[in-house]
């Protein structure tokens, strides 16, 4: 019996040793040295402090500061373990809402956020990444549109004139990869980042 077994734990080892620890160590490796930004999270950097990462987007409230898409993302809730709280862009649990077209939760939350936006801005219409979630509720993207929507709200907040912060926006606008694949889109953390820099020269 122990001649039938003995083959199958030596492979169980090999195979573990080879795909759980030797194949993930030199990927690992090879990622540091050939994309070492990438390799560290594409962390951004303010005042040589880590504020955030290009790849996960973040809750901006503040109305001199460009908003993110909705996030649909929850957390355990502290006070009744078995119910959940909202959490914005939650990288510990990344998803959608589940909420489906029929839903009147759904339908309420759109029509809020529609309504506050449309005041907001009345001359533009509302673009549809500033009312819904991605699917993974970290997306750190918006689109141009929804750039250009906020600036002059972003202005506004920050007395400064819309062309200047207009500029930004297409400053950062990235296009499509290879100039096929993808939208063009506006990472907002780097954006952000961007006009506080902006704004303190000015």
């Amino acid at each position: 019996m122990l001649k039938e077994i003995r083959p199958a734990i030596v492979l169980l080892v090999a195979l573990t040793l080879i795909t759980g620890l030797a194949y993930p160590l030199a990927i690992t490796g090879m990622a540091s040295v050939l994309f070492p930004y990438q390799a560290q999270g594409s962390m951004l950097e303010r005042d040589g402090m880590v504020v955030g990462s290009e790849l996960i987007g973040q809750s901006f409230a503040d109305d001199k500061y460009f908003h993110g898409r909705p996030s649909a993302t929850n957390t355990p809730d502290p006070n009744d373990p078995t119910k959940n709280v909202d959490a914005p862009y939650n990288a510990a649990n990344s998803g959608g809402s589940n909420l489906g077209p029929t839903s009147k939760m759904l339908a309420d939350r759109l029509q809020a956020d529609v309504d506050k936006l449309k005041a907001e801005n009345p001359a533009a219409p509302v673009p549809i990444d500033l009312v819904t979630t991605s699917a993974s509720g970290l997306d750190p993207h918006i689109s141009p549109a929804a750039a250009l929507f906020q600036v002059p709200r972003v202005a506004k907040a920050r007395n400064m004139p819309e062309d200047s912060v207009r500029a930004l926006v297409e400053e950062k606008t990235e296009g499509r990869l290879l100039g096929l694949l993808g939208e063009p889109r506006v990472n907002v953390l780097a954006l952000n980042l961007a006009l506080d820099r902006a704004a303190a020269a000015h």
